[in-house]
């Protein structure tokens, strides 16, 4: 099974993506993840994406589309994978499309969790991530074992930069403006399923389960 998860900053997209993972036996990719590995590994993708981050530059469209398909095309992906983080835009969908059609194995689904944008505030002011392993978690949604340490590798957690209030309705405008509109791209593609991440995480997870199954 071949999935793409879309949702707004703050819907549950890394919580509900485990799940799904571990469910159906196929590959978590998360594109923070991915990014963090080419770099660190100093793979040829990854220098290149490094040095545009290191400038503070947004690492270009090619780029991320590269690194995507070279770890889709990876054995252990051959039987299914999960897509959290990509695509952003459309551009990266309509080239994640091509690729698909290519290799002859289409997108199965795309999976929008859905969550009102007034419920989305406290839940990413709320978050902590580790700086090490990138694990999430949630002061009050879904905290660590110990206060501020992370479950997966006892890294001090951190908020993100990103995650403070101020800056937080600026993401959200970001994300109607440019990945919004991949609903509509993936509703034309007849691949879509909505699910309302406004509930108890486990009430999310069996409704993602329902429309997957």
């Amino acid at each position: 099974m071949r999935i793409v998860l879309l949702g707004p900053p703050g819907a549950g997209k890394g919580t509900q993506a485990k799940k799904i993972a571990d469910r159906y036996g196929i590959v978590h990719i998360s594109t923070g993840d991915l990014f963090r590995d080419n770099i660190k590994n100093k793979t040829p993708l990854g220098q290149k994406a490094k040095a545009y981050m290191d400038a503070g530059n947004l690492v270009p469209d090619e780029l991320v589309i590269a690194l995507v398909e070279d770890r889709i095309s990876k054995d252990d992906c051959q039987d299914g994978y999960l897509l959290d983080g990509f695509p952003r835009t459309v551009a990266q969908a309509s080239a994640l499309s091509e690729y698909n059609e290519k290799v002859g194995k289409p997108l199965d689904c795309a999976l929008s969790i859905e969550v009102p944008e007034d419920k989305l505030v406290s839940r990413i002011v709320g978050r902590r991530v580790c700086p090490n392993c990138g694990a999430s978690f949630h002061i009050k949604f879904n905290p660590p074992k110990q206060d501020g340490i992370c479950d997966r590798c006892g890294e001090k957690l951190v908020q993100r930069k990103d995650d403070t209030e101020a800056t937080v309705k600026n993401r959200l405008d970001v994300y109607n403006k440019e990945t919004a509109p991949l609903i509509d791209f993936y509703r034309c593609k007849g691949v879509l399923k909505a699910v309302d991440g406004d509930q108890d995480v486990d009430i999310v997870t069996a409704d993602i389960f329902k429309a997957l199954d």
